[in-house]
């Protein structure tokens, strides 16, 4: 039986993404669904503004949102953890070596989101990154020396591309059959439409 597939679009840095973790991994269990993993980061090409160019007030309201999210979720996050902003790149080019590799590269995403957002670690330490790894069952090393290559970082960009060019502007965004749910907060739709379309034939 084929699986439906589900495209993930996301920022290595993305509270929003860190928090629809469980969630998603729910619902791919649930749906036995085969996710394309799309690593990118901001899109300002279609509209995304970094959280610390916002004014101050939006600022000040994310972390409003974050609380009132990471309590709802029970999920340990930090507001202001040590090492945000960060370079989300460095950890995205570490899945998209996961995912060339054939590898479940879901747990390693959200490993390296959980490193940063709960336990306050800099994703963009090679040996931090390369621990992350090793704890979900992935080779750290090899990822570590893969994540730079040409070929390897040919594939980023075009993961960043391809984001831009489905109209994504904010991450997380889930494409399913063309359709865009944008936020962790928008998973119980995508959920509400994969149980009306029924099993997968």
């Amino acid at each position: 039986m084929a699986k439906r597939v589900l495209y993930y679009y996301h920022s290595l840095s993305s509270p929003w993404a860190y928090l629809g973790g469980p969630k998603l991994h729910a619902l791919v269990a649930k749906h036995d669904l085969h996710v394309e993993l799309r690593p990118t980061t901001i899109l300002p090409e279609n509209g995304g503004v970094p959280l610390r160019s916002r004014p101050d007030a939006r600022q000040r309201y994310h972390e409003v949102e974050l609380d009132r999210w990471r309590r709802r979720l029970g999920m340990p996050l930090v507001l202001r953890p040590k090492y945000y902003p960060t370079d989300s790149t460095l950890p995205a080019r570490m899945v998209v070596a996961a995912t060339r590799l054939g590898w479940d590269a879901l747990p390693l995403s959200h490993a390296l989101l959980h490193a940063l957002w709960s336990e306050e670690r800099d994703v963009k330490d090679p040996a931090v990154r390369m621990a992350v790894a090793n704890s979900v069952g992935l080779d750290g090393e090899r990822l570590l020396a893969m994540q730079e290559t040409p070929d390897n970082y040919a594939a980023w960009e075009a993961s960043h591309r391809e984001a831009i060019d489905r109209g994504c502007f904010g991450t997380p965004t889930y494409v399913y059959r063309d359709v865009l749910y944008w936020g962790q907060d928008r998973l119980d739709f995508l959920d509400e439409a994969l149980t009306a379309e029924g099993p997968a034939a």
